[in-house]
């Protein structure tokens, strides 16, 4: 019995032992766990509080105090123009209204440049980059593409008209300049379908002079740019001899003749004479 007995309590004390054994090693794994985790959180990316919108907003969009959240960023990435505090969107109160200048979709952060000032309405001369105008060039159901323009799109502008009384000419005067607005409409986040009576087009203060001058010379029309297309359209001049590949007659050299000027009685005569070389 008492060979059974010590037997026993080997046994007891080595499963016991085990235990510790493995209660430590789970002890120690779980303390490394944590240390990795304190350590991870230490060198975690900064964050900072802005306002973002809880919604879909779309342009012209008026933003209320209901439609604002704050959400936390990454600071090191955090882009230029955000808003802090509701004092810094709305610095004239809550009745004194922003406007969303671009589609901002929810819990995305709202900039400087995508809202309008407080009570002001959105327009076309808050998306204008400094230097560049506006102009608006009247289309036709075929000239806007059946209704498949969008502001943001791309077109090159072609003037057709008459030189100096030699026919009818088209030429390509300026190529893949920005669409900003067709008819009143500047949304470039709309979806619908509707054939344009206007577009309006970024362009140079160069560029207006030039449309203004074809526009009241002649007839415009405008044809879409691919999105991804980077080339820079060629120089096109067409008439209806190059259209039709109908050759340039040559000019017609017509015989020299000289003559000479004289009196004969009370009338004056042309003599001819042989040319000179």
């Amino acid at each position: 019995m008492r060979a059974v007995f010590g037997l026993i309590l080997l046994v007891g004390l080595a499963l016991a032992g085990g235990a510790v054994y493995m209660a430590q090693g789970y002890f120690n794994a779980q303390q490394q766990q944590i240390a990795q985790v304190r350590e991870a959180v230490q060198q975690a990316t900064p964050t900072v509080e802005v306002l973002a919108v809880n919604r879909t907003v779309r342009y012209g969009d008026r933003i209320t105090p209901e439609d604002v959240v704050t959400i936390r960023y990454a600071q090191p990435f955090l882009p230029e123009g955000t808003f802090a505090t509701m004092e810094d969107l709305f610095p004239a109160g809550d009745t004194v209204l922003r406007s969303a200048l671009r589609q901002m979709e929810a819990n995305e952060p709202i900039l400087a440049v995508k809202v309008t000032a407080p009570g002001v309405a959105p327009g076309l001369g808050y998306t204008l980059p400094e230097g560049m105008r506006a102009f608006t060039i009247g289309v036709s159901a075929t000239q806007s593409i059946s209704g498949f323009l969008r502001p943001g799109n791309r077109v090159d502008v072609y003037w057709s008209g008459s030189i100096d009384g030699q026919g009818e000419v088209t030429k390509l005067i300026e190529s893949a300049v920005e669409i900003i607005a067709t008819d009143q409409n500047a949304d470039t986040n709309t979806t619908d379908i509707e054939v344009s009576r206007t577009v309006t087009v970024q362009v140079t203060p160069q560029q207006v002079a030039r449309l203004a001058q074809a526009q009241a010379t002649g007839s415009l029309t405008i044809a879409l740019v691919g999105e991804a297309d980077t080339q820079v359209a060629q120089v096109v001049d067409v008439n209806q001899r190059n259209l039709l590949d109908i050759a340039t007659p040559e000019p017609v050299q017509r015989e020299q003749t000289c003559t000479i000027r004289t009196r004969r009685g009370a009338d004056v005569v042309e003599i001819p004479i042989p040319c000179s070389e």
